[in-house]
């Protein structure tokens, strides 16, 4: 292991108002207070920052994840300008989670690459690194002209899992899109892996789902990296049941939980569902329990911090 680089500038950390109580987590695992912030909207809705303290010469992290409302990027690209134009001496985004990733390529005529514009934002602000968790599509990395640190939730997520002690158990992928996230868990439980492949044979006819892996008599851990609508887990997990599994549990990183999720997720197959707190819940669930990143998010600021190395944090 490296040697950790003793820094001659100060630290600040701040945050935007997109998920504060994560953001207070971190900061208390690091052993320091929020900075001052004043952020208000206008009247019309536009929005106004200032730092309330001095970050001249600063290692200064602007922790704000990006999820729905807009205003959230807005609000961080705001405070990374108001940074520059301070005088920072270095900026960092911690971004839990990194919205609009799933809009990542060219797969249909005329639509926007959405994930590639973000990140050219977020570098025309001023940002000078970017510290991120399970990015969507793990090659967003490459839009970017500055290092990225990319977290993965697995470890905080099976750390969960195994406390459950369930026996005989495979992890399933509910779509080929999540087999790299799911591979990851198996590999990290020590158990086998399995993935659904779903397909719509026709307009307006339903979703022939296959089971590609033994699922049957079995208990389930059925993984993804986010969970909007809840559509994907729990047709899966109908699926699953049906084709003879015992309890089913699904693990996510982003609980983004759009309406309808919360009926879908209680009225499912899903015994529990075990999510982390990148994005906060709109509202508690019996069925949902939460466990916090922030003492990785804290880590992993130390360690930029002190320019040692994070490998250990984000391999997995």
């Amino acid at each position: 292991m490296n040697t950790p680089v003793a820094r001659d500038i100060p630290i600040s950390i701040f945050a935007g108002r997109s998920n504060l109580p994560l953001a207070e987590k971190i900061a208390a695992s690091y052993g320091r207070h929020l900075g001052r912030l004043a952020i208000r909207d206008f009247a019309d809705g536009e929005i106004y920052v200032r730092y309330g303290e001095s970050i001249r010469g600063t290692d200064l992290f602007i922790i704000q994840s990006t999820q729905p409302r807009a205003d959230h990027w807005i609000e961080l690209l705001l405070l990374i300008d108001a940074a520059k134009r301070a005088s920072a001496e270095r900026i960092t985004a911690v971004m839990p989670y990194f919205g609009y990733a799933r809009q990542d390529r060219k797969d249909q005529p005329r639509v926007s690459i959405a994930a590639k514009l973000m990140a050219d934002m977020l570098a025309t602000a001023g940002v000078h690194r970017i510290l991120t968790m399970d990015l969507h599509a793990p090659q967003i990395q490459g839009f970017f002209d500055v290092p990225v640190d990319h977290l993965y939730g697995s470890g905080v997520l099976t750390s969960y899992l195994r406390e459950l002690q369930l026996d005989n158990l495979v992890v399933v992928a509910p779509d080929v899109g999540a087999i790299k996230v799911a591979r990851a868990h198996a590999r990290r439980m020590g158990a086998d892996l399995a993935v659904i492949d779903k397909r719509r044979p026709r307009q307006n006819e339903a979703e022939v789902m296959n089971i590609i892996g033994e699922v049957e008599g079995r208990n389930v851990i059925l993984v993804d990296d986010m969970c909007d609508t809840a559509g994907t887990l729990t047709n899966a997990a109908s699926a699953l049941r049906k084709a003879g599994s015992k309890q089913i549990i699904a693990a996510c990183t982003h609980a983004l939980l759009s309406e309808p999720a919360y009926e879908r997720i209680e009225n499912s197959e899903i015994a529990k569902m075990v999510v982390t707190d990148t994005i906060p819940l709109k509202r508690p669930s019996e069925r949902i329990d939460v466990v916090s990143v922030a003492e990785l998010f804290s880590d992993a600021i130390r360690r930029i911090y002190m320019e040692d190395s994070i490998s250990t944090l984000f391999a997995e």
